[in-house]
């Protein structure tokens, strides 16, 4: 009960969050245009990536609430990472378009009106600091979200730079802070974009996930009736899902012993993470010689 009311709390801010944004970025297009700032721009552009950003956040979300079925036979969590993907590598073109416009202006100066800059820059500070404040207690409860809350926590760093970049072309007419301040907020987004992206593609990738494998192996042969744990594999669904599976040489034994071993192996592995377990047990079936692989992720 209490579970739901809270997954229905961070679908009611994420709504919420999502039409402020796409209002603050019209405003801040409008408000750049007119002032000609830059860095105003930018940040309505970062503004629309955070409404995107958690528009499919929220979808990804309710999609990842789906059942599993015949198609889908581990449900659709990776929905969610696969959100988080798209939005970091949406991220990471936002800041390299973001440089070349910033290069440009140093190149070629433009007057900004700090007198429509300001007031619209202060908007924006605070809507994202609203949506910030709504998602703060939920970025920790999957990739996908704190991708989300990563994007408004970045724009709301920019909107603080904007801010005092139009107090600075306000008082001293130093137009340059302008594009600097746009590369800056470029350099930021793509730091912390790079980190999801990262994690997101290992996911994707179904690269092991950080695992200590050769204490694996020997809590596992510490188990009676072990002979030897080879063949690993493991891989994460979601992002708090993992997947293991591994071979146990065993001697020849009724099957009710040989259950014993494997209820044993899924409880031990579940010190380590591990969420879901296959174990195939065997007899006589590998060679010495082939037992090389057992503590990799290979083979």
């Amino acid at each position: 009960m209490g579970h739901k009311g809270h997954g229905s709390t961070l679908r009611r801010n994420m709504v919420f969050s999502i039409f402020l944004n796409f209002t603050i970025t019209a405003v801040e297009v409008v408000g750049g245009i007119l002032s000609g700032s830059l860095a105003l721009l930018s940040d309505s552009l970062h503004n629309f990536s955070d409404a995107m950003s958690l528009l499919a956040s929220y979808l990804a979300i309710r999609i990842g609430e789906k059942r599993a079925n015949e198609k889908y036979t581990f449900g659709y969590k990776r929905a969610e990472i696969l959100t988080a993907f798209i939005n970091s590598a949406i991220l990471v073109g936002v800041s390299m378009f973001l440089v070349v416009e910033a290069y440009r202006r140093f190149m070629e100066p433009r007057p900004i009106e700090a007198g429509i800059m300001l007031p619209v820059a202060i908007v924006g500070l605070l809507a994202n600091l609203l949506s910030v404040f709504l998602l703060h207690e939920h970025a920790h409860e999957s990739i996908n979200v704190r991708s989300a809350y990563l994007h408004l926590l970045s724009d709301t760093l920019s909107s603080v730079a904007v801010v005092i970049g139009a107090i600075l072309i306000m008082v001293y007419g130093v137009t340059w802070v302008d594009p600097v301040i746009t590369v800056l907020i470029a350099i930021y987004i793509l730091r912390e974009a790079y980190h999801i992206l990262k994690e997101s593609v290992e996911v994707l990738m179904e690269a092991a996930p950080d695992l200590d494998l050769d204490a694996i192996r020997k809590e596992l042969e510490s188990i009676p009736g072990v002979k030897n744990a080879h063949h690993f594999h493991a891989w994460r669904i979601g992002e708090n899902e993992i997947h293991f599976e591994c071979h146990l040489a065993v001697n020849d034994m009724l099957l009710r012993e040989a259950q014993k071993i494997i209820d044993e192996a899924e409880e031990r592995l579940k010190m380590f993470g591990v969420t879901h377990v296959t174990v195939q047990l065997e007899v006589d079936r590998c060679e010495p010689q082939m037992i090389c692989d057992r503590s990799s992720g290979e083979g």
